[in-house]
């Protein structure tokens, strides 16, 4: 019998777990929606209600799910109002030291017969269940951001993943309506082992005076058909967790063609981190973007 999962919590109200709670709540889970401040819950919950309302008026929900959805969603300050789900996606802040601490207590409060899965989109998924007290019962599950809109999530299974929480695992996305692609524990997975290196080139491309910011999206965009530029698409991920990614890459692979470009460094350093910050590559300022170099 495989696991049956019926309530999920989501620790992290940002960009990536409230759309976690939305597809979820969306596909008839009863969701609990944590983190550490009311103030981040409830501009989760803002966020996940406009999202839903824009989809209503473009045909693709009705209204009646878009408030039953909403009516799934519970809120919650801190971790202990997740001790009776089923499942609980950790979707905190890029950092390991952070996602251990938070897979630690949890460990502390939830149900022993619970999954634990973590939407980490780079860093080792052995090495976070190992910090828990059921790595068998631990899995990667790295949702593609924004999270109602892309159709892929990438499975991930530590050393220790049971056969059973990888075949939960498997249902569970299934019934989300999306498609699952399996990868191996290194770092990044799949998409990110491709795409990170791509953006890191780009930024390198403008670091080496290249090309300008416009020059080199628009050359992507239309020389490579990608629907936005490398440049464009970093800031949309956040600057911040392209470092991340690009420095798990490096020290983990231990190869110099994953050393991340200085001038992203920079940026970081700076707090332009894209879209979130209202300054990356491009200031979202003014009424249009507007490169920043």
């Amino acid at each position: 019998m495989t696991f049956e999962i019926k309530k999920v919590g989501v620790i992290g109200a940002g960009q990536m777990g409230n759309g976690i709670a939305h597809v979820c709540a969306a596909a008839g889970y009863d969701v609990v929606l944590s983190d550490v401040s009311e103030d981040r819950v409830k501009s989760g919950l803002a966020t996940i209600t406009g999202n839903m309302a824009r989809l209503v008026t473009r045909g693709k929900l009705t209204d009646e799910a878009r408030k039953a959805a909403l009516d799934r969603i519970k809120p919650s300050v801190g971790l202990a109002r997740l001790a009776d789900c089923n499942l609980v996606i950790e979707s905190a802040v890029e950092k390991e030291d952070v996602k251990r601490k938070i897979l630690v207590d949890l460990c502390a409060v939830l149900n022993p017969s619970a999954m634990i899965a973590t939407n980490t989109s780079s860093i080792s998924i052995t090495r976070l269940a190992a910090v828990t007290d059921r790595p068998e019962r631990f899995m990667g599950i790295h949702f593609m951001n924004p999270v109602p809109l892309m159709e892929l999530v990438e499975l991930v299974r530590g050393i220790a993943t049971g056969e059973e929480t990888f075949e939960a695992s498997k249902e569970f996305v299934r019934r989300l309506g999306k498609t699952y692609a399996v990868a191996e524990d290194f770092p990044a997975f799949i998409v990110n082992r491709i795409l990170l290196p791509m953006i890191n080139e780009a930024v390198y491309t403008l670091y080496e005076g290249v090309g300008t910011v416009e020059a080199i999206d628009t050359a992507m965009r239309l020389g490579a058909n990608h629907p936005m530029g490398p440049l464009q698409l970093a800031d949309f991920i956040g600057l911040d967790t392209c470092l991340s990614i690009m420095q798990v890459l490096y020290e983990g692979l231990a190869d110099s063609k994953y050393r991340p470009c200085p001038l992203l460094v920079k940026y970081v350093e700076a707090g332009w981190l894209g879209r979130k910050t209202q300054r990356g590559f491009y200031d979202y300022r003014g009424e249009k973007p507007v490169p920043t170099r």
